[in-house]
């Protein structure tokens, strides 16, 4: 036996298995889906405006404990990962920026955990259902071999490659979903990433401030510094200060 039909012999055997195959696969790549929407909507409850709110709060009252509070309070990605990189606040906003993008990166397997999974599910489940068309077309034909021009052997043959066709829409039908829910996941990453950056910005500007021995305004205070004296005031106050006035 030459390895041809040692090669004919196994795909012989039928494509039923490689459905299974693909079954499998997409039950697992929704298990994924499911727990990483969790996931991140357990972490969105706790962020967006209201973190960076509380965290401005406590910058402007130059209250660094409360800063840390109000990150882990948050029970979010970027809050803890802000909070554990201001433990190395009296460093300087040198040594918090290193501790920040550290933490970033330590915290990127739980964001993209599954990511692998989903990925290599929606890049080959095509692939494998294709597999398995091509196994279902070979057991086709090797039954058109043998029923010769018998009329009811002709139609089971035609019976036997609608059914292997069927493997390419079920590896099409679990591939999509998983390349969905990849693109969507690693948009959420990056916008973690990014507030996780943003927050931590924030602080450093805050300890580089401190450092040179200023203070953060409110925008109340911010704006009645920067705005301009009328001109007419500035004219009396002229006028008032000339000799004989």
């Amino acid at each position: 036996m030459n390895i041809v039909d040692a090669l004919l012999n196994i795909a012989l055997v039928g494509s039923a298995w490689v459905l299974y195959l693909l079954l499998f696969l997409s039950v697992m790549s929704f298990g994924v889906m499911f727990e990483r929407a969790w996931f991140f909507y357990k972490n969105s409850r706790g962020g967006g405006e209201s973190l960076r709110a509380g965290l401005l709060a406590a910058i402007r009252g130059n209250d660094a404990e409360q800063a840390e509070r109000v990150l882990r309070g948050s029970k979010t990605i970027e809050g803890e990962i802000v909070a554990t990189a201001l433990v190395f606040r009296e460093g300087g906003a040198s040594a918090f920026k290193d501790a920040l993008d550290a933490e970033i990166v330590n915290a990127r397997p739980r964001l993209e955990a599954g990511m692998n999974f989903l990925g290599t599910v929606g890049n080959n489940a095509p692939f494998i259902g294709l597999f398995g068309t091509v196994i279902g077309v070979i057991v086709a034909f090797h039954e058109l071999g043998k029923a010769g021009a018998q009329a009811g052997g002709m139609g089971n043959v035609m019976s036997g490659i609608a059914e292997a066709l069927v493997a390419t829409g079920v590896g099409i039908f679990v591939a999509l979903p998983g390349v969905v829910a990849y693109n969507m996941s690693q948009k959420r990453i990056g916008e973690i990433e990014g507030t996780a950056n943003s927050l931590g910005h924030l602080v450093a500007a805050w300890l580089e401030t401190r450092h040179q021995g200023g203070e953060v305004l409110s925008p109340n205070a911010a704006t009645s510094r920067a705005q301009p004296t009328a001109p007419g005031a500035t004219t009396a106050t002229a006028l008032s200060a000339e000799p004989g006035n």
